[in-house]
């Protein structure tokens, strides 16, 4: 765990350190695209089996992305993890299923997907509205993902009509593509400063969002909640693959990059780190079996066609 992430435990909770590693809660955060999903066919399968194990076990899996809570609606059911919390748009929003709410805090889900949403920044109407602002004041060339059209959504993304319509229902953030110099994204990112946005890069996408809105962020809060729920701290263990995960790596016990299909460089200061040699969900699950695989808690499976059947 790095120095700046670690959260104060409540009075009656247990560090990691202080359990017996059998009984010790474990939670896993993944980033989605290239990561749990193939970057060009969004495909698991590599990764079922130990899906599959960790849902026997109790250990929640929780997908932490830049895609929308619309487009997390049918993932969560394919991916069979509609216990679980989320956290979309890079941190911006987080939905609690209903054994991850508390009675005082939380108010009862009214989306079609039943659960209390949490918006950790500024919503997505300010955001594009300053976006247009200080692309005209500064003569800079990026597009948003609004201004594209769904064709071109697409076509960029390789999602169907559906998944690209539910892809631009933005809730905390702004996809773009930029297309200026590395000088002008400096000075765009230090006017976006001003307004309390930040900058993040994806795996296709740039992204603007609240400050405070990151993937790290939105995880370390989601860790609380659960050692308040649970009385105990769990040991994480974090996945993915790109710059925008960087923050989310930065705040587990473990960490996993996955090889990713791009050059992009993704180093977290997390000296409990796996580098995979695969990409995608083989990476991912090569990055699990790395940590879990053979340790104390008797996690290591055999991929079997019975185990990538339950999920």
């Amino acid at each position: 765990m790095t120095e700046h992430t670690r959260t104060a435990l409540p009075s009656n909770a247990q560090s990691p350190s202080d359990m017996d590693p059998a009984l010790q809660p474990r939670l896993v955060v993944t980033d989605l695209d290239g990561s749990l999903l193939d970057h060009h066919s969004y495909d698991f399968s590599p990764a079922k089996p130990w899906l599959a194990r960790l849902k026997q076990l109790g250990v929640p899996v929780i997908p932490v992305t830049s895609k929308t809570r619309a487009e997390l609606i049918p993932l969560r059911e394919a991916l069979g993890l509609t216990a679980t919390p989320f956290i979309a748009e890079n941190g911006a929003v987080i939905g609690l299923p209903p054994g991850w709410c508390h009675a005082r805090l939380d108010r009862p889900g009214n989306g079609l997907d039943g659960v209390v949403v949490k918006q950790t920044g500024v919503d997505s109407g300010f955001i594009r509205a300053r976006l247009n602002v200080w692309r005209k004041r500064l003569n800079i060339r990026f597009t948003r993902m609004g201004d594209l059209s769904l064709q071109q959504v697409m076509e960029l993304t390789g999602l169907d009509k559906t998944r690209a319509k539910a892809a631009r229902q933005r809730e905390g953030s702004e996809p773009f593509i930029w297309e200026d110099s590395e000088a002008a994204l400096e000075t765009f990112r230090i006017a976006l400063q001003g307004d309390g946005l930040e900058l993040t890069q994806g795996g296709r996408f740039w992204h603007v969002m609240g400050r405070l809105s990151d993937k790290g962020g939105a995880v370390e809060w989601l860790i609380k909640r659960f050692t308040a729920l649970r009385g105990s701290q769990p040991l994480t263990l974090g996945l993915g693959d790109g710059p925008n995960d960087i923050t989310m790596l930065e705040t587990v016990d473990q960490a996993v990059v996955i090889r990713g299909c791009h050059a992009l460089n993704v180093e977290p200061q997390n000296s409990v780190l796996y580098r995979t040699h695969a990409t995608g969900p083989t990476g991912w699950a090569e990055g699990i079996d790395h940590w879990w695989g053979q340790d104390e808690g008797g996690l290591k499976i055999a991929p079997t066609n019975e185990a990538a059947a339950s999920v």
